[in-house]
């Protein structure tokens, strides 16, 4: 990692810390935008952590920038974060203006097509876009179609039609609907990304968002097994209780080394086959871990004055957003099998 890198990931690890107390998490919890809370981490730069040091980000490596996604999930991060640098960096290759403040992306669900059609000198978009996280609060990266290509529009927050929805965490997933005309400078040919390209690169960014979490829910288990005593003696000292913390050891070292293949991925173009494999796993360590950390902690993980609720139940939502095991288990399945016996091998070594 750079000194750039260190230094980025060591100021948003205090700020994240002193930041998104059990108290503001429990806020933000009710439906309530944490506006001063995003200022500090819009001062800090992060949303521009992807964006190229030409356009006025940061121009880290990818991997290396996203390591603030898997930190934010250490933390549940209560901020559409990873959507936002997602999709300044998506604007900025595109040739659009950052808009500042959050920026969310459409659309998240396959079937899910918004289009754009010439109309007074401008664009109108329409359709809709289901489950768009913090679609209510943030300004939206829409990747629509026009006479079979793919086009980047920003559209300014409070401009599309909300239904309001949650997801397991209380975090905004809603629907958008548009019928908007936006003017020319607010669209631009897709530097290359498709709607499949953005549901894979969401995929990605819940794979480290997740094995962050999973890394801080193996923290507070084990400290929590070492602190809590039971018969005389810390519950981690029992035998039942140490193999369950080394399941959940194992499962949050594999979600770490999915997220590193995801994030590379990534970095590498958005291959679907790594991207795929990742969100399996990860996907799976999610229901295993969050499972063995509610049993050792007992009751009191699921208290609201507790931190491990708002991890465990963003990893049950992040599991099924952009994609859940099943759907990426197919992919990897027809991969597979259009491969074929003298094809499977090379195509585990590219992947």
């Amino acid at each position: 990692m750079s000194d750039t890198s260190q230094i980025l990931v060591d100021t948003a690890t205090r700020l994240f810390e002193e930041t998104f107390t059990p108290r503001q998490l429990a806020l933000a919890e009710t439906g309530r935008w944490l506006g001063t809370e995003w200022q500090a981490v819009e001062d800090m730069g992060l949303p521009l952590a992807l964006v190229p040091e030409e356009a006025g980000g940061f121009g880290l490596p990818v991997e290396e920038a996203l390591n603030l996604i898997r930190l934010a999930g250490a933390f549940a991060v209560p901020l559409p974060l990873a959507e936002t640098m997602l999709a300044n960096r998506i604007l900025a290759s595109a040739g659009l203006e950052l808009p500042g403040g959050p920026v969310t992306l459409a659309p998240v669900r396959a079937d899910d097509r918004p289009t754009l059609e010439r109309r007074d000198g401008g664009w109108l978009l329409s359709g809709t876009a289901q489950r768009v996280p913090w679609g209510r609060a943030a300004a939206i990266m829409v990747l629509a179609e026009h006479d079979g290509r793919t086009l980047v529009a920003l559209v300014p927050a409070g401009q599309a039609e909300v239904t309001p929805d949650i997801n397991l965490a209380y975090e905004p997933r809603d629907t958008l609907r548009f019928e908007t005309v936006l003017p020319a400078e607010r669209v631009a040919p897709s530097p290359g990304v498709a709607a499949a390209d953005l549901r894979r690169l969401g995929a990605a960014l819940r794979c480290l968002a997740m094995a962050g979490a999973l890394g801080r829910i193996l923290e507070m288990t084990t400290a929590y097994a070492n602190e809590r005593s039971q018969f005389g003696r810390p519950i981690g000292k029992f035998q039942a209780i140490q193999q369950h913390l080394a399941v959940l050891a194992g499962q949050a070292a594999a979600a770490r080394a999915a997220g590193d293949i995801a994030a590379e991925a990534v970095a590498q173009g958005a291959s679907a086959l790594p991207i795929a494999a990742a969100k399996v796993r990860c996907g799976e360590a999610a229901g295993i871990a969050a499972a063995i950390a509610h049993q050792v902690h007992g009751a009191m993980g699921f208290t609201h004055e507790h931190s491990l609720h708002f991890l465990t139940k963003r990893l049950w939502s992040w599991r099924d957003e952009f994609g859940g095991e099943g759907e990426w288990s197919r992919l990897i399945g027809r991969e597979v099998a259009q491969a074929g016996a003298d094809g499977l091998w090379p195509l585990v070594t590219a992947a």
